[in-house]
């Protein structure tokens, strides 16, 4: 019995990846592409987007001179709960500090730049212009 709700409950989990992206993964992949251009025009050479483990995923590591960037993405439809920046909790701050610890663990010439966590809040992914508010230094290990 057990073992078969675990077989339907995998094949429900296969199915809904297999599915198409919902709107919500649409914008938010829309927002991660206006982040990686805005950062790229800042002169940041991007090292990797949606780096996920088993403890999280970090949405863009980039590097500018020996400084490490990690960056969340963020987008909102409204600022109705807080906005998007006030998303950042202290529960997903300590899983960015988890997965970028892992980060640097199996990236040994990474380790040696000085690291940051910044957000960068994506306003209106989808317009022709997205608005872009990027907080440098968001939060402190």
């Amino acid at each position: 019995m057990l073992e078969s709700y675990h077989r339907k409950r995998a094949r429900r989990v296969a199915a809904k990846t297999a599915a198409r992206p919902t709107h919500r993964q649409i914008v938010g992949r829309r927002a991660e592409d206006v982040a990686v251009e805005f950062l790229r025009a800042q002169g940041h050479e991007i090292l990797f987007r949606n780096y996920r483990r088993r403890l999280g995923e970090l949405d863009i590591v980039a590097r500018l001179g020996a400084e490490l960037i990690i960056v969340e993405v963020r987008s909102r439809a409204s600022d109705r709960f807080g906005g998007a920046a006030a998303s950042v909790d202290r529960r997903k701050q300590q899983r960015l500090i988890r997965t970028a610890s892992l980060l640097l663990q199996s990236h040994r010439d990474l380790a040696r730049c000085r690291a940051r966590f910044d957000v960068i809040v994506v306003s209106s992914p989808e317009a022709q212009r997205p608005a872009i508010q990027w907080i440098r230094h968001a939060f402190l290990t």
